[in-house]
């Protein structure tokens, strides 16, 4: 495999990356079928068409810190390193409950975090999550982490999001929820490689103004702008490294908000590459269509979605093997990343995480699904705390 060039002045491999991985699904969820029927729509619409298999929801009493908080608490948990080595707490998120306090303060008051920490919110649709882990490993790349006791501090990043639409909404199908934190130290699971591939573009794909409960979105738009990013992003990683790059990866994860339009943006990304459809079929069967099956079972988690795929990529990933990343958010950015496997990778610990959630969770019924809607709103208002 070819090898991806360093960050300019290294001639070794990033000591920074991803040390731990936790996640958290919320404890409802309504199989798709079952809304179709609702709707008065054939459910392969919903199956087949949109490739969605069910919605992950919040009941009235839980919702985004939650979320944050519990992927949040098991990623500490499981890195097992002091809590006063973290540094930098940046939590993106698309389902903010305050226009000032951001999110992770919400969250470091339960996990009890708090003194020479800098904590934000991250905003930018989907792409959130993602630029807070870049801004997560460039604060460290660039040495201004800094040390407690001897030892470089890390980072707690988080991608949490509750995703809803207006009932009878095209996009209530793809609806989710979920989080997904990361501690960004040594990189026991993934290296982070330093150079990325970014594009952007402003447009009114999908948007959610002050005061609306629910997005807006010109769908037509933005599926043309995902797919148009993608092959933006992919063609900068081939001019960079070679094709042979994206070939070789061990798996290529998206941003999912459902399964067909990542396809979509494949199968333009083959064609932007000069590959045949046979070939691009055969890059999406081996390379994609298995990182998105975690996807499936908790619907469109917006900053989490991507992060969602890349847990399941790496999780059983032989040490070595590269993964790519691409990470889009609607007005819109995108961002290429590639991950290579740690030796902790293999062992896939946060999977208990993903199947814990899952056995535990409660599939409800349709009426329960309307009687929870009825009590919307979307957004979690937690109490004022006595640190707050």
């Amino acid at each position: 495999m070819p090898q991806i060039a360093k960050f300019p002045g290294n001639d070794h491999r990033p000591s920074c990356g991803i040390a731990s991985i936790g996640l958290q699904l919320p404890p409802l969820a309504l199989a798709v079928e079952e809304l179709a029927n609702l709707r008065g729509e054939d459910p392969a619409k919903y199956t087949i068409g949109l490739g969605c298999r069910e919605m992950a929801l919040c009941p009235p009493d839980y919702g985004v810190v939650d979320l944050a908080t519990g992927a949040a608490r098991r990623a500490l948990e499981r890195w097992g390193g002091d809590p006063d080595r973290i540094g930098l707490i940046a939590v993106g998120t698309e389902t903010a409950i305050d226009m000032s306090r951001p999110l992770s303060a919400w969250v470091a008051d339960r996990l009890e975090l708090s003194g020479a920490v800098r904590s934000y919110e991250v905003k930018h649709a989907c792409y959130g999550g993602t630029l807070a882990l870049r801004q997560a490993a460039e604060w460290r790349l660039a040495g201004a982490a800094g040390s407690h006791h001897g030892q470089e501090r890390a980072a707690l990043v988080i991608a949490a999001d509750v995703a809803l639409y207006e009932p009878g909404d095209p996009g209530e199908p793809t609806q989710g929820a979920g989080a997904v934190a990361m501690i960004i130290d040594e990189p026991r699971i993934a290296s982070i490689q330093p150079l990325s591939f970014p594009w952007s573009e402003p447009q009114f794909d999908f948007w959610r103004p002050v005061g609306e409960r629910f997005p807006l979105v010109d769908g037509p738009l933005s599926l043309d702008c995902y797919k148009r990013a993608a092959s933006h992003c992919f063609q900068a990683l081939a001019q960079h490294s070679g094709e042979a790059t994206i070939e070789n990866l061990a798996a290529a994860c998206f941003h999912v908000p459902f399964p067909k339009m990542v396809k979509k943006a494949v199968f333009a990304l083959g064609a932007a590459l000069g590959w045949s459809e046979e070939h691009t079929a055969l890059f999406f069967t081996d390379k994609v269509d298995p990182t998105m099956s975690w996807n499936q079972a908790c619907g469109n988690a917006y900053t989490a979605s991507l992060w969602i795929a890349v847990a399941q990529a790496l999780a059983g990933l032989p040490a070595g093997e590269t993964i790519a990343a691409f990470s889009y958010g609607s007005g819109f950015g995108a961002e290429l990343l590639l991950l290579e496997a740690g030796v902790e990778a293999a062992a896939g610990a946060w999977r208990q995480d993903f199947e814990q959630d899952l056995a535990s969770r409660e599939s409800i019924s349709i009426e329960r699904y309307q009687q929870l809607r009825a009590g919307d709103p979307v957004r979690q208002r937690p109490p004022v705390s006595a640190t707050g």
